[in-house]
C-alpha cells in the first residue's frame, strides 16, 4: 500500500498491522483509541508511535520516555503533520 493509499482510507482495514491502524485512528481524532492499540505492544515501532502520540497529547515528559523506550531521539523540530508522516510512510514499510 502506498502513502496516497493509506490516507485516503475510509476506514481502517483488518489488513493493516496495528501500527497503521493506530495511525490511522490517531489522524481521524481517535487519540484513546490509538492509545489503546499501541500502548501494549512491546517493540520499538509500537514505542515510538506511543511517544508520538504524548507528543499530540502534550505530554512531552512521558513522550521522552517512549522515544526512549524506542531507542529514538525526539524530534521535536518537526511538526505534529511531519512526524505523523513519517511514521505512517516508515510503518508501511514493514
Amino acid at each position: 500500500m502506498t502513502y496516497e493509499e493509506f490516507i485516503a482510507l475510509e476506514q481502517p482495514s483488518d489488513q493493516l498491522s496495528p501500527y497503521l491502524t493506530a495511525l490511522w485512528h490517531e489522524r481521524h481524532g481517535d487519540w484513546n483509541r490509538a492509545h489503546e492499540i499501541v500502548q501494549d505492544i512491546e517493540t520499538r515501532e509500537a514505542s515510538v508511535i506511543h511517544a508520538y502520540l504524548h507528543r499530540v497529547e502534550g505530554d512531552l515528559s512521558n513522550a521522552q520516555y517512549w522515544y526512549s523506550q524506542a531507542q529514538r531521539r525526539a524530534e521535536m523540530s518537526l511538526s505534529l503533520e511531519e512526524e505523523w508522516e513519517r511514521l505512517t510512510r516508515e510503518m508501511l514499510t514493514l
